[in-house]
């Protein structure tokens, strides 16, 4: 087993990234206006949810672009499986998403940055970006012991993976 040390601040970080990624989805849905307002706030409280879970431990404030792929959400003319699955829990068909979303969408979610591409040849946005302010805090718990990081700026959980 390893031991892992993983930043409150981080995690609350990656809850900003993640919120602006369901607001775009949201956005997205509701663009065509057949999505009701209760049913949109039920699919965005599903899918922070199913993110910030399916994220948990691949989530990198240090090496923001480790674990890019993973954290991508891609419709190429078949739903994104996350996107797919809390869609059926909030009684969202495949056939309404297909309809809704673009049948080309790349979303990156990643530390300090949320970019999405339309099409494969399509210009990637940036929806959200944000500077690293202190490094000590973005260091893992062993550079910052050899760095002389005492005191990290922000609150530390430990702990044990295997």
């Amino acid at each position: 087993p390893g031991v892992e040390c993983v930043s409150v601040i981080a995690v609350r970080k990656m809850l900003r990234e993640i919120a602006v990624a369901v607001a775009f989805l949201s956005r997205l849905l509701r663009s065509r206006g057949r999505v009701r307002d209760e049913q949109l706030r039920v699919f965005g409280r599903a899918l922070r949810e199913a993110l910030t879970e399916h994220y948990k431990h691949h989530w990198f404030p240090e090496k923001p672009s480790k674990g890019s792929g993973y954290r991508c959400i891609r419709i190429n003319h078949m739903m994104d499986p996350i996107i797919s699955k809390v869609a059926s829990q909030t009684g969202l068909s495949s056939q309404e998403l297909h309809w809704l979303l673009p049948s080309e969408l790349t979303l990156w979610i990643d530390p300090y940055e949320v970019s999405y591409r339309i099409g494969e040849d399509g210009s990637i946005c940036v929806l959200y970006e944000a500077v690293p302010v202190n490094t000590c805090g973005l260091l893992t718990c062993e550079k910052q012991f050899l760095l002389g990081c005492t005191s990290p700026s922000e609150p530390w959980l430990l702990t044990v993976t295997s």
